[in-house]
């Protein structure tokens, strides 16, 4: 009997150790949604640094745009990263999500590339100019255009501006609309194009190198890290945004993509 009640002793005096050892508060664990490719990339980067402000985070790939948020909403996520604000703002306006943006990340920055000439103030009277076919892109480029000074649209034309809806053209450009993977292929057919980041990547054009003007990083269509409304305030996110902001993931993202990505902060 006094065997087994010494055993119990030295197994409670065990238990009790290991609460003195814990650490005295558990860290954060948090679920982040991405998309494959630079943005799950750079959140493993975001992780190492978020491990050293006491914050775990999980990054989960997913493989197409409807699920991040959906999982967000349903409470398998604790954030995601991987959208514009304009898709986001559709995304609540469309699906009543109740979801806020805590911090812009990186842009896919539309460019503008030529084959003829080194400046868009070269271009000739009536010189043809290609523009993606679809409403998102193509009013993308149209705002690309309108604040090189190309170009003026209506004041509320917003993000899916049409050529319809240009008012001022002093070299009365011709706005050709292409679909917007074709563009780089087709660039000998114009004085100029704008193309969307991932589809001169691709053809082996960089914004920064090749590009006559670029779309600036800090637009509407800089990605962002959303986080449920009642989840904003809390002390991971402004932890995670403070990781993401860091000097060292502006190195890695202006290291690993030379300009095809650039940072928004």
């Amino acid at each position: 009997m006094k065997r087994r009640q010494l055993i119990q002793f030295i197994a409670g005096l065990g238990l009790a150790a290991g609460l003195v050892s814990a650490p005295a508060f558990a860290e954060d664990q948090i679920k982040m949604g991405v998309t494959a490719g630079p943005h799950a990339e750079i959140m493993e980067q975001v992780k190492k640094l978020l491990e050293k402000d006491g914050v775990q985070m999980k990054v989960i790939e997913f493989t197409d745009y409807i699920q991040p948020n959906a999982a967000l909403a349903a409470g398998d996520l604790d954030a995601n990263s991987y959208q514009h604000q304009p898709y986001l703002d559709a995304q609540i306006k469309d699906r009543g999500y109740k979801f806020v943006s805590v911090g812009t990340t990186i842009t896919f920055p539309m460019g503008v590339y030529s084959k003829k000439i080194k400046s868009l103030n070269d271009l000739k009277q009536g010189a043809r100019v290609g523009v993606p076919n679809d409403p998102t892109n193509g009013g993308r480029a149209l705002l690309v255009l309108q604040a090189k000074g190309v170009i003026k649209l209506k004041a509320d034309a917003g993000l899916k501006a049409t050529p319809l809806d240009i008012v001022e053209n002093p070299k009365k450009i011709k706005i050709i609309e292409l679909d917007a993977a074709q563009l780089p292929r087709s660039l000998d057919d114009f004085d100029a194009a704008v193309i969307n980041g991932n589809y001169a990547e691709s053809a082996g054009l960089s914004p920064t190198k090749d590009a006559i003007a670029v779309e600036a990083s800090t637009g509407p269509y800089a990605n962002v890290i959303a986080v449920r409304i009642a989840d904003k305030d809390k002390p991971w996110v402004a932890k995670l945004v403070k990781a993401y902001h860091s000097p060292e993931v502006k190195k890695f993202v202006l290291e690993k993509y030379k300009g095809s990505v650039i940072t928004s902060w």
